[in-house]
């Protein structure tokens, strides 16, 4: 009896060891295949690739394993197809140099494609002319840290998205450096991810560029001399916290596009030398507060389509216009904000004007309407006629008024 018992328990440890226990590390040389090395590994092993070039493409990955490159070996795509392809939960890509995937708009080429997977990690990789650099579809617990990611396309066609995901939730973007591509991060239906401290930069298009993408944070990014700069729509529960928006120029250019997006916070941003610093359309109840305007050609674009917005202690300074907007009728609240453009006083030296402040002037009105009209700024003429509509306000929208300014800047550290 005993005997039996013995080799029952024998036998459960035996299975245990083969099945899901002492992971093996298989390591592979310059000139191995890496699909070999995948189809002969066994769930949960790790494989280790030497420094060195590998010209292999359509890597497929459908089980849990980890790789781990030495001293950046080089996956050579060689201009075909996706090179890493991974359909699995638990997989980890580790230290590679990919380079060099096919270009197609039909297939989506990229250098790391994944289908329907589960928390996997992606980290610390350096991705030069690639499509598509990261794509992910239908997955949820990805981790992507530490890449960089590059491309030197000349046109917008010739290149896709830096960290493209679709369908996906419960991700997390952290620590990349994203340039070259059509957009640097682009979501589409994702939820519960948080996008922080990442470099985007030079795209052509977009830096950030979300849809339908519910109940996502982004903290602490940099979005700098991107094409369009950042455009986010048709979304709700938005957190954009501490980023910095820079340096994005052109005649469709923005800090940030708002269209139709609804129950959000931006807070403690930073939005400077931009042609528009946020451009807002059909957008309703986003709290702004302790958010700086500098150097921009508009601070804040309203439309009137946009409702129940609260701008609450923010900076605004050496803005060109620091708000403008196409409508009359203004429902949204505007309130102890400081404006360097402002010229009221303090009796009672409570640090909050007593003169309310009107951020719209009448040459933002008359730019909002004639364009070609912004070839007058700083003229006599248009001083003259900003003076005059400051004493008795006719064109510039009656709700449109602070009402209790502050007298000095905030410090937000």
């Amino acid at each position: 009896m005993k005997r039996t018992i013995v080799l029952f328990f024998c036998s459960i440890l035996w299975l245990i060891s083969t099945q899901v226990g002492f992971a093996d590390v298989i390591r592979i040389a310059s000139g191995q295949s890496i699909q070999e090395a995948v189809d002969r590994a066994l769930p949960g092993d790790t494989l280790r690739v030497s420094a060195g070039t590998y010209p292999q493409s359509g890597i497929v990955i459908r089980k849990p394993l980890v790789l781990i490159g030495e001293d950046y070996p080089v996956l050579d795509g060689e201009m075909k197809g996706n090179i890493l392809v991974i359909a699995a939960e638990n997989v980890t890509i580790q230290g590679f140099k990919i380079i060099n995937t096919g270009k197609s708009n039909m297939d989506d080429s990229a250098a790391i494609k994944f289908f329907d997977s589960k928390n996997c990690v992606i980290k610390d990789n350096i991705l030069e002319n690639a499509f598509f650099g990261l794509h992910f579809s239908n997955s949820s617990g990805m981790t992507i840290s530490g890449n960089q990611i590059h491309s030197d396309a000349l046109r917008e066609f010739e290149v896709g998205n830096g960290i493209h995901l679709w369908k996906c939730k419960d991700s997390f973007i952290t620590n990349n450096q994203i340039s070259g591509h059509r957009d640097g991060i682009y979501l589409e239906f994702v939820t519960n991810t948080e996008a922080a401290e990442n470099l985007v930069q030079k795209n052509m298009r977009y830096g950030l560029h979300f849809m339908f993408s519910h109940d996502n944070s982004y903290i602490r990014n940099t979005f700098k001399n991107n094409g369009a700069g950042v455009a986010v729509m048709y979304t709700k529960n938005v957190m954009m916290k501490e980023n910095r928006f820079e340096e994005n120029w052109g005649s469709s250019a923005y800090g940030i596009l708002l269209k139709d997006i609804s129950d959000s916070e931006i807070v403690g941003n930073i939005f400077l030398k931009n042609t528009i610093g946020i451009y807002m359309e059909g957008s309703s109840r986003i709290e702004f507060t302790g958010n700086t305007f500098q150097q921009n050609g508009w601070a804040l674009k309203l439309m009137a389509s946009c409702d129940q917005n609260t701008f609450k202690a923010n900076n605004f300074t050496q803005n060109t216009f620091d708000m403008s907007s196409n409508g009359s009728v203004v429902l949204n609240t505007i309130t102890e904000n400081y404006w360097d453009k402002y010229e009221g006083y303090d009796l009672n030296k409570d640090l909050i004007g007593d003169v309310p402040y009107r951020p719209i002037n009448l040459y933002s009105v008359i730019v909002e309407k004639i364009p070609a009209a912004v070839m007058l700024w700083r003229s006599f003429m248009v001083t003259l006629l900003d003076r005059m509509e400051k004493i008795l306000p006719t064109m510039t929208p009656d709700q449109m008024i602070d009402q209790s300014p502050k007298m000095k800047p905030y410090d937000f550290g």
